[in-house]
């Protein structure tokens, strides 16, 4: 019996995509669902809006109380908390690194990684050799993976991502779009997209 599948939509600038990207796995272990890790870039997204940043610094109350908020949920969840300057950081280099790992074994690792380096420790992920260390960690040969990610491949793909995000709909980040196309928005909502995408997947299977 095939498993139930989840996308976890989302952008390494995204503040509410660090929590989630650490939560994700364990919650969706338990639960039996596999996850397809989709990072996208949010700035075509804005941009199709009319905004050039993100709406947390357009509007400084929202910001005010997102940050407060953040504090809140990363504190529930035993997580370190560094608000990283800039905000939001440039995330195209890693986001095309990651594609070269989630192609590899290695993905899913370097997206926490590049959460926790920013948001946990706020640090510069626009930085390449903070990229290089964190691929280092991972046991990973930075020039190589660089190299790969700077190819017309991971770049088309990376560029395809992210207009499929904009096709599905998404407005922010993270998201989880299950196999039947619901979308669920935000940190908050995982525990939710995860029993969806359970249980359309049995709703499949009594069909069948």
């Amino acid at each position: 019996m095939p498993r139930p599948v989840l996308d976890f939509w989302f952008e390494f600038a995204s503040t509410y995509s660090y929590p989630a990207a650490l939560r994700i796995g364990p919650l969706a272990k338990e639960a039996g669902v596999d996850v397809r890790f989709r990072p996208f870039l949010l700035g075509p997204i804005f941009k199709a809006n009319g905004w050039d940043t993100s709406p947390f610094n357009l509007y400084p109350t929202k910001g005010r109380y997102m940050w407060r908020d953040l504090e809140r949920v990363c504190a529930m969840h035993g997580l370190p908390l560094h608000r990283p300057e800039p905000f939001p950081q440039m995330s195209l280099q890693a986001s095309r690194i990651a594609l070269v790992g989630l192609a590899a074994d290695w993905g899913e690792d370097f997206c926490r990684a590049v959460f926790n380096a920013e948001f946990g420790e706020g640090r510069r992920i626009d930085d390449l050799d903070v990229l290089a260390g964190l691929l280092a960690d991972l046991g990973v040969d930075p020039a190589s993976v660089m190299e790969a990610a700077q190819s017309q491949e991971i770049k088309t793909q990376l560029r395809e991502q992210s207009e499929e995000a904009l096709r599905l709909g998404l407005f922010g980040a993270p998201n989880f779009v299950t196999a039947d196309g619901e979308l669920f928005w935000g940190n908050d909502r995982m525990e939710e997209a995860l029993g969806w995408a359970i249980a359309f997947s049995g709703a499949t299977e009594t069909k069948e």
